[in-house]
C-alpha cells in the first residue's frame, strides 16, 4: 500500500504564528500552556487535492489538523463505488481512531479541497491526550459533533432527495471556505453524496434555472446562498447547530 508524500512548509517562524484565519480553530482554543507541549511537534504541510491521508484498516501515524484544506472521510463498498459520511476543515481534526483507542478504521480520508494542514504524530497526540487538560476536552467534545454529522448523513441520504442533500453538501462545504466558488466536477459531488451522476445533473440543473447556482464544467459559484438555504432539509441546521453548542470556542478568537 502506498504511502503519501508531503511537503513541509519551509519557515523560519512557530507554525502558528500565521494569521488567525489560517489557524485550525480546535489549535486556536488551546491556552498558550498547552499549545506550547504541541507546538514544536506540529508541521504545516501541503495537502494536494485528492490526496489519500489514510486508507481502510491502515495503521494510522499522524493527526491531521486542517488550515485551509478539507478532507472527506469516506466509506469505500468492495464493489468500489463509496459515499462521504462527514468533511473536515479547520473546525475540527482527521484521525480520531488515534485518541479513541482503535489506531484503525473501516472507512478512508481524502483531501477534496485542496491546502495545508498541521500534521501530529500519533504518539504525540496520545500522549498530550492522556494529559487530561483541555485538548482531551475539545477533542471528546469534537468527535461528538462529528458523530452527529454523520447520522445525520446517513439519515439525509435516506430520506432526502437528491437536490436537498446537494444542497446540504454546498453549504456545509461553503462554510468551510472563504469563497463561494467550488473547483469541482459532478463526478466527485456523485462520489461524495453515493449517488449517480445524473441524479446530480438534474439537481444542479434545477438550482442553476432557479438563479441559486452557476455551474460550469468542474466550477459551481453560489450566487444565491439565502435561495440555498431555503431549499435545504433540516439536516444542514441540525449539524450546525450542534457544532456550535459544542464547540462554541473553536469558532472565535481565544480572548
Amino acid at each position: 500500500m502506498s504511502t503519501a508524500y508531503y511537503q513541509k512548509k519551509k519557515t523560519n517562524e512557530s507554525p502558528l504564528c500565521d494569521s488567525n484565519t489560517n489557524l485550525n480553530h480546535l489549535l486556536a482554543a488551546l491556552p498558550p500552556a498547552e499549545l506550547e507541549f504541541l507546538t514544536p511537534h506540529l508541521e504545516l504541510i501541503a495537502m494536494p487535492l485528492g490526496e489519500m491521508i489514510y486508507e481502510p484498516s491502515e495503521q494510522m501515524q499522524y493527526a491531521y489538523f486542517p488550515t485551509t484544506s478539507i478532507v472527506s472521510l469516506h466509506y469505500v463498498m468492495e464493489s468500489g463505488s463509496s459515499a462521504e459520511s462527514a468533511g473536515v476543515s479547520n473546525e475540527g481534526m482527521v484521525g480520531i481512531s488515534l485518541f479513541m483507542g482503535g489506531d484503525t478504521t473501516s472507512s478512508s480520508a481524502v483531501v477534496q479541497t485542496a491546502g495545508q494542514a498541521y500534521r501530529l504524530e500519533r504518539q504525540i497526540l496520545k500522549r498530550e491526550f492522556d494529559r487530561s487538560g483541555l485538548l482531551q476536552k475539545l477533542l471528546l467534545r469534537y468527535t461528538q459533533a462529528l458523530m452527529t454529522q454523520m447520522s445525520q448523513t446517513a439519515a439525509c441520504n435516506r430520506h432526502h432527495s437528491v437536490e436537498q442533500q446537494l444542497c446540504r453538501w454546498l453549504l456545509l462545504t461553503l462554510d468551510r471556505m472563504p469563497t463561494s466558488d467550488l473547483i469541482i466536477t459532478q463526478e466527485w459531488v456523485a462520489g461524495m453524496l453515493g449517488v449517480r451522476r445524473e441524479g446530480i445533473t438534474e439537481a444542479a440543473g434545477n438550482l442553476q434555472r432557479a438563479g441559486i447556482i452557476n455551474y460550469r464544467r468542474g466550477h459551481i459559484s453560489v450566487v444565491d446562498r439565502v435561495g440555498l438555504e431555503k431549499r435545504v432539509c433540516e439536516c444542514y441546521a441540525v449539524v450546525k447547530k450542534e457544532m456550535n453548542r459544542l464547540l462554541p470556542d473553536s469558532y472565535r478568537q481565544r480572548s
